[in-house]
């Protein structure tokens, strides 16, 4: 330190002081005014960066909100919708067997007609056969009978007894 002490120069002080001091002023005038203004620049935008990241969350609060009430909507939009699906799939059902019952009871009542016509049919089919068997068994009974000459006239006086006269 001694030797700084014995080295020094007034003039050169003097010297480096304006100089310094001229630096400053320089260094204000088109150096610090800038820099401080863009400084205060990048705190207003980071101000106005806060604010619009406030206004983003409040939006997306908003937004977050809207998009929950839009889904409760849709949830119970969908839940209505099947209820009213069930509904109809039940009333849908419901029909079928009914229809399907009817169309049972109609096919039963057809079947019973067709049994009983073709059972009218049938006995009708008999009661012909029979006739035609009890003709057919009088036919030979009566030729038998009728063969002998005899036994004719004992029938024609049979059936001439059993007749009454007034």
């Amino acid at each position: 330190m001694e030797q700084l002490i014995e080295d020094f120069s007034f003039g050169l002080f003097v010297w480096q002081s304006l100089l310094f001091i001229c630096l400053v002023l320089l260094l204000r005038k088109f150096a610090w005014k800038p820099i401080l203004d863009s400084v205060g620049e990048r705190e207003e935008g980071i101000k106005n960066a806060l604010a619009a990241a406030e206004d983003a969350k409040k939006e997306m609060q908003n937004v977050t909100a809207d998009s929950e009430k839009l889904l409760k909507e849709a949830r119970a939009e969908r839940e209505a919708m099947l209820k009213e699906a069930r509904e109809i799939k039940d009333k849908l059902i419901a029909d079928s067997k009914e229809q399907a019952k009817v169309e049972g009871d109609k096919m039963i009542k057809q079947a019973q007609a067709a049994i009983d016509s073709e059972k009218k049919a049938a006995v009708a089919d008999i009661k012909s056969q029979v006739a035609n068997l009890s003709v057919d068994i009088a036919e030979k009974v009566i030729k038998e009978q009728l063969s002998d000459k005899s036994k004719q006239l004992k029938l024609v006086d049979d059936l001439l007894g059993d007749i009454k006269l007034n």
